[in-house]
């Protein structure tokens, strides 16, 4: 197994915040026609086919399987950590029906691959909060890290019971230039660049002294691609490796946009997301995906920031901060 077993993808999903940049990189790759883009919301993507796909469907998703013969699932489809709380039905019909979905597909129709990323939600009480160990208690306290846990669960089963090959990263809060986030706890770091630009005022819904796990999102594409090609022979972790690049408090991410824009302003008024915030760890250990495919990322916090606030501003210069995104 391994890349050169990869010739047609299908990304559900691919409207959310990685997925569409995931998506760009994927056909800049294997051929816009080889990879087709899929989400709930009716999206225009000219250069490459689209589909409207809900997961939970599972005849409209083994419709679009068949047709484009598909041999990859890339499942981004999730009710992310805010909105999971919110609606936590909707949150484990999507996250873990759609992914079972997907593992049957996969495992009925000999697929190559499904790949689905999990979370740092599902970490929890009773977890080192410090360089977070691969293997440890995860006892999430959302239902989104709940829906995340289940999902780990379901890939390393059917890699065992069934042969399938399916593969998962614990994503840490990422953070893009291209796309605005999707309802989740880790958004104000991406608001706060936008905000800078804009106003430059922030009021952030978490503490100062908030440290989370986080990733660039060419880090996250990096990632995400580089375990798709991984050979799976050389794996001993499938469902659920921890992926690290950089921890920071919003205080010191607030601190590095200030060095850059002089006069920002940031209050910190914590809200429900708070409490979310205060069950993940501040920083993990990624030993295994280091040493199993070879991770390695390339950005830092100023490094980041440095790029993001030069896209940004380049983009507010013409009058296209938000992408006709709702700010």
């Amino acid at each position: 197994m391994g890349t050169s077993a990869i010739r047609r993808i299908l990304v559900t999903g691919s409207e959310g915040q990685i997925g569409s940049e995931l998506t760009g990189e994927l056909r800049r790759r294997y051929g816009s026609e080889n990879v087709v883009a899929s989400d709930l919301r009716i999206a225009d993507h000219g250069d490459g086919p689209f589909e409207q796909v809900d997961v939970t469907d599972r005849s409209r998703f083994e419709e679009i399987v068949r047709r484009y013969e598909i041999d990859t699932i890339v499942h981004m489809a999730a009710i992310l950590s805010a909105k999971g709380e919110r609606n936590p039905t909707l949150a484990w019909d999507v996250n873990v029906t759609g992914l079972l979905n997907a593992l049957e597909l996969a495992r009925e129709l000999e697929l190559t691959q499904v790949l689905c990323p999990s979370s740092i939600a599902v970490f929890g009480a009773g977890c080192p909060t410090e360089n977070t160990p691969q293997e440890t208690v995860l006892k999430p306290s959302t239902m989104y890290g709940i829906t995340k846990v289940t999902g780990e669960l379901l890939c390393d089963y059917y890699v065992s019971r069934y042969g399938v090959d399916a593969r998962g990263l614990r994503y840490p809060g990422i953070i893009s230039s291209e796309t605005l986030p999707g309802g989740g706890t880790t958004d104000y770091a991406v608001e706060i660049y936008y905000k800078a630009i804009e106003n430059g005022r922030y009021t952030c819904f978490v503490s100062e002294g908030t440290r989370l796990p986080m990733m660039y999102m060419p880090d996250c594409i990096k990632g995400t691609i580089d375990l798709m090609q991984a050979d799976f022979d050389g794996l001993v972790h499938h469902g659920d490796f921890n992926l690290g690049s950089m921890s920071f408090s919003a205080g010191e991410l607030a601190a590095s946009i200030t060095k850059r824009v002089p006069g920002f302003e940031v209050t910190y008024e914590p809200d429900y997301r708070q409490a979310i915030a205060d069950s993940w760890p501040s920083s993990i250990d990624d030993t295994a995906a280091r040493e199993e495919w070879n991770w390695s990322p390339s950005f830092g916090l100023d490094a980041m920031t440095e790029d993001m606030l030069a896209r940004l501003r380049k983009r507010h210069a013409e009058g296209n901060l938000y992408r006709g995104q709702p700010a």
